[in-house]
């Protein structure tokens, strides 16, 4: 008996002991991490002229107008405004603040901010150097795979994933192109009055349309099947962008309700995919399926992968990173072009003179058929609208890069462990670079091309650039034409009086109150 009390107590002095150890060293790592490793990067960032925020534990009230924070508090202005300060991102607020050589706080890093096209060249050429920040916390179930992967991991993911989106592959969807879209076409000839007009808003149109054709395009299916995952798909982005306390550094360890919604959906989402992903595989053992969509040359190239390297399997995509691939062809295949679309439509409704010039420019080419991709490449006037139309409402407002180890660029001395921050929406309306009317709609611009716009520089990238140029851009930029020549050959639109201008970031840049639109059939 007495053996056993004094091993009891020996284990208990043990556990003791341990955590008597371990709190000193956990206490002085956080120490580290929340404030005294931010104070040295401060510090650091001044000595060269930076300016922004003191670092606090604490994001303070003033700080918090950034709307992928706070969207609620987008109010409407004039069409003809510029966006930028509007959208309120507290990148633009910091600009607006303390000039371009400026840095402002994510948690307890600093994001420093760069607008010197040379420097941007600089940060997206050097991929191995410059990394996309791992995300945290509920940040992390919103979008994984290709987007997020850096090294040998990205490298092999792009190697497998690009074949899908070679040009002549991306031409054999076009069908689907035109089918989605002429469902909302007579959808919406079935609302016009007997005047031939109605008043709608277009945005929940667009959404549905473009989550149509990329549940055609990528899984074969109908937006019926693919429905159920944009739902949870739109529930995680909403989760997101309304979090609370996503910036103060003290709160992200602890467990909180939207962290377990997010992950039950995430659960429910994965479910879906696989199941989708099932029934493909076994399609495709049976040889039932097509190999026109993106899923099946997607498997067709990670299997092709895999046989390449003696069946390795350890060489290509596991199940799991073939859902999140999956997921992710989900999310961004319908979120940029029906951004793009829908400030298009503004657009073009707010100067109807460049509507004509475009429709007129859309049945040169192509009649009354439906467009085809040798007319595409015709599209000179189109072009320079949708062009135009990225570099005023650009989906993303900015990338992020993390910086892996100590490096120069430019005059600055970067430590490890700081984010960089590149502003779209400021570059692309750079005065310097753009001229006197650079925040104005004038897409004769780039009638010469995006070299000759841009004058050379770095200040037009709604893709990105470099070596991690957005993989989906031809498929966006082919869907966007298609889509806007088809709605160009079967109606006019100009503005609803009721119209109200309020762009806000939901994981893209999107029309708070809708976009009502009057519709005039052709």
């Amino acid at each position: 008996m007495k053996e056993l009390l004094f091993s009891s107590s020996a284990t208990t002095i043990c556990v003791v002991t341990v955590i008597v150890a371990v709190i000193p060293l956990w206490a002085l790592h956080m120490l580290n991490s929340l404030w005294l490793r931010p104070k040295r990067f401060e510090k650091l960032l001044r000595a060269q002229g930076l300016n922004g925020e003191p670092y606090s534990l604490f994001i303070r009230k003033s700080n918090h107008s950034n709307t992928q924070q706070d969207h609620n508090s987008s109010q409407p202005f004039a069409l003809s405004d510029d966006v930028t300060p509007h959208v309120s991102s507290l990148v633009y607020a910091t600009i607006a603040k303390y000039g371009k050589n400026s840095f402002l706080w994510e948690g307890a890093t600093p994001k420093v901010i760069i607008t010197d096209p040379n420097q941007i060249k600089e940060i997206l050429n050097n991929i191995h150097e410059f990394h996309k920040p791992k995300l945290s916390g509920i940040a992390k179930f919103l979008a994984n795979g290709l987007i997020n992967y850096e090294g040998e991991k990205w490298a092999k993911h792009r190697r497998i994933i690009n074949p899908a989106f070679h040009l002549e592959k991306l031409k054999n969807m076009l069908p689907a192109f035109s089918l989605s879209c002429h469902e909302v076409i007579s959808t919406w000839k079935g609302m016009l009055s007997s005047d031939g007009k109605c008043e709608i808003d277009v945005w929940p149109f667009i959404q549905n349309l473009t989550r149509d054709i990329i549940s055609r395009t990528a899984f074969g299916s109908s937006y019926a099947e693919g429905e159920k995952i944009f739902q949870l798909l739109k529930m995680q982005g909403y989760l997101f962008m309304t979090a609370k306390y996503k910036n103060i550094p003290i709160l992200w360890h602890l467990p909180r309700t939207t962290n377990q919604r997010m992950k039950a959906i995430e659960r429910d989402m994965h479910d879906s995919i696989k199941g989708i992903i099932k029934k493909r595989e076994k399609a495709m053992k049976n040889g039932e399926a097509s190999s026109e969509d993106l899923l099946s040359m997607l498997l067709e190239s990670n299997h092709m992968e895999i046989q390449g390297h003696g069946n390795d399997r350890s060489v290509g995509m596991t199940n799991q990173e073939v859902i999140e691939e999956c997921k992710l062809f989900y999310l961004a295949g319908q979120e940029t072009t029906s951004s793009l679309l829908v400030w298009t439509m503004v657009l073009l409704a707010k100067y109807p003179e460049w509507q004509a010039r475009a429709r007129e420019e859309v049945f040169h080419v192509f009649g009354n058929q439906n467009p085809h991709f040798d007319g595409l490449s015709q599209l000179k006037i189109v072009t320079m609208i949708l062009y135009e139309v990225l570099r005023l409402y650009p989906p993303s407002i900015f990338f992020t890069r993390a910086l892996q180890k100590d490096r120069k660029l430019g005059n600055l001395s970067l430590p490890a462990g700081i984010n960089i921050a590149m502003p779209i929406l400021f570059m692309h309306q750079n005065g310097d670079i753009w001229g006197y009317n650079a925040k104005e709609f004038k897409p004769e611009r780039f009638s010469e091309g995006i070299a000759k716009a841009t004058k050379g520089q770095l200040s037009f990238f709604p893709f990105g650039w470099g070596p991690r140029i957005c993989i989906g851009q031809n498929f966006a930029l082919l869907e966007a034409k298609i889509v806007l020549s088809l709605l160009l050959q079967h109606f006019s639109f100009e503005l609803s009086p009721a119209y109200a201008h309020a762009p806000m970031v939901m994981l893209t840049l999107q029309p708070k109150d809708g976009a009502l639109i009057v519709l005039n059939k052709l």
